[in-house]
This record gives C-alpha cells, sequence and structure tokens, in this order.
C-alpha cells in the first residue's frame, strides 16, 4: 500500500488515505466510519496498531475502488491533484546516517573536511522532529543563519515495530516500509564537528510523499534515486552502493537505543551534493527540489527566503 496524509475540502485536521491506481487517493478516515469500523485516525496511529489495523486499511482500500463506493453520500476516492499532501507522519525520533555511501565519503572529504577513510561502523545524528515538513511544504532559507544551504536525496525507513538489540537477520521485521527524506543541510551550520544545528532546523527534514509499506518494495537494496533543482539533475545512484545496508543500521542504532513504531531512520545521502560541485553551488529562495525515488514517487518543495 501506499499510505499518506491529507487535507482536502477546508478539513479542520489532516486525514489518513491511500493513494490507489490512477492517481485518486482513498479517504480511509471516511470509508471506517461508512463502513463501521474502528481504524486509527493518522498513519502513525495505524502503525502502531500493527497488522490487524493495516489489514482493515487494505479492506477499505479494496472497498473503495468498488463501482459506486460512497462515504457519506461523497465518492469514497478523489483525486490526488484535488488534495494537499502532508507529511505522511510526525516520527517520534529521526535518525540520520552520515557517510553512507562511498563516493559520498570521497567528496566530503574533499570538500567538508571529514576523514578520507571509510567508516567502519554508521555514522549518526538526530534531526529533531520540528524538522519535518511535507511535500510542497517550504524549506526555509534565512541568509542571516547559513549562505550554504544543501540537499541530500535519502531512502528513509518507517519502524514498524519496536527494536532493541536485533540482530542484522532479525532486522527486516522491524520494518513497516519506506519514504524519502530530504537531509537538508546548512554546511556553515557544523559545530566543533556535530551536526545537530546544521541538519536540524526547521524544515530541514523534508519528508514524504507517501509510505510505502514493506511488501510492496521486496528489495529495498535496489532502487534508484535521483534528485533535480530547478529541473536540473544532481544527484543519481542506486540504493545498492550504501556502505551500510538497512539491516546493518537496524541492528547498529538498537544495539544503543529502542527504536520504536513510527521512527525514521534516513539512510543517507549518494555523491553530487551542492559542497561537492565545482565551484559549490547551494540553495537559494526561488529553487525547487525534487527528490525521487523508484517506487515511492517524488518529493518536491519549494526554497523561500524566511527572514
Amino acid at each position: 500500500m501506499q499510505l499518506l496524509t491529507f487535507r482536502a475540502d477546508g478539513d479542520p485536521a489532516p486525514r489518513l488515505g491511500a493513494r490507489t491506481d490512477g492517481d485518486r487517493v482513498a479517504d480511509l478516515t471516511a470509508l471506517a466510519t461508512a463502513a463501521g469500523v474502528e481504524l486509527p485516525p493518522d498513519l502513525l496511529g495505524l502503525i502502531r496498531a500493527g497488522e490487524p489495523a493495516l489489514a482493515t486499511a487494505r479492506a477499505l482500500t479494496a472497498r473503495a475502488l468498488t463501482p459506486g463506493a460512497l462515504t457519506a453520500g461523497a465518492p469514497a476516492t478523489r483525486p490526488l491533484a484535488e488534495v494537499t499532501l502532508c507529511a505522511p507522519l510526525r516520527p517520534g525520533k529521526i535518525v540520520g546516517v552520515g557517510l553512507n555511501y562511498v563516493e559520498h565519503v570521497a567528496e566530503s572529504h574533499r570538500t567538508l573536511d571529514t576523514e578520507r577513510e571509510l567508516p567502519d561502523r554508521p555514522v549518526l545524528f538526530g534531526k529533531p522532529t520540528t524538522a519535518v515538513t511535507g511535500p510542497g511544504g517550504p524549506i526555509l532559507h534565512n541568509a542571516d543563519i547559513t549562505k550554504q544551504l544543501d540537499w541530500e536525496c535519502e531512502l528513509a525507513v518507517v519502524i514498524g515495530e519496536p527494536a532493541f538489540r536485533v540482530s542484522e537477520a532479525d532486522a527486516w521485521r522491524h520494518v513497516f516500509g519506506y519514504s524519502i527524506v530530504n537531509d537538508i543541510s546548512a554546511r556553515d551550520q557544523r559545530r566543533s564537528g556535530q551536526w545537530f544545528f546544521s541538519k536540524g532546523q526547521d524544515s530541514y527534514a523534508p519528508f514524504g510523499p507517501v509510505v510505502v509499506t514493506a511488501d510492496e518494495i521486496p528489495d529495498p537494496q535496489r532502487l534508484d534515486l535521483s534528485l533535480r533543482v530547478n529541473g536540473e539533475l544532481r544527484q543519481d545512484s542506486n540504493t545498492r552502493h550504501m556502505l551500510f545496508g538497512i539491516a546493518r543500521l537496524i541492528a547498529d542504532i538498537s544495539a544503543g537505543m529502542t527504536l520504536e513504531p513510527g521512527d525514521v531512520i534516513s539512510t543517507g545521502s549518494p555523491s553530487g551534493v551542492g559542497a561537492g560541485m565545482v565551484p559549490p553551488q547551494f540553495l537559494q529562495p526561488g529553487d525547487l527540489v525534487e527528490a525521487t525515488i523508484e517506487r515511492i514517487g517524488t518529493l518536491a518543495n519549494p526554497v523561500i527566503d524566511a527572514r
């Protein structure tokens, strides 16, 4: 399933939905009400409720595709173009992974003074949930804070079951699904080697447009990913080039902290960031950034002046 969160028709609160064939959205909240069944009102609640809730969501989506299906007199689906997508959920925590593609390690050493050698274990950092913004949400460019606002297209792993001290072999059963995070970075705000302010400011974690359940992506280590700025290709790679794969990341992170349902691991960026270009190029107000991952979609966000 492709699960999402949306607003339509002046909704006072976001609604839980599923993308169906033909770029339409099934309103799972309305479908559940019409069917008289219980369903969590948001995606985080759905993830926490486990497989029974997901099975209900699947059944409701199938019902929405029945000719003439209605929810309280309204169509059960509506065109995707007529709704506003929100971030799929607000994660409990976002665990970022640095230097997880070999070519990005090389360009980071050349331009950002990181170590030349490949790391022998995952390099981790945190992004606060206040950094999350959804599809179409603005990336805030405050020139009083940064002159080096950069992009990083990353596969997001959404945790489905609590994970603490799990093995690599057991890691996959803790995955609910996959999405996209654009790991926005203020390169000139790295402070004494730590990345939190560089990567954690408001709007620095565009997230979405959907969460694709794990069964829909049988091999997440074979996904093309790319990023464009104003239509120009800047990143173009495949998740098979990760230095540390998804199972290793879950095992490593869970060795010291509990990953909870709805947490997100942002698995690292390939090469092609602005800091690595010759000369370096950074985001400016008016730019449009589009991060694309195979089988998930495109996450597009404009850059605006935040001063």
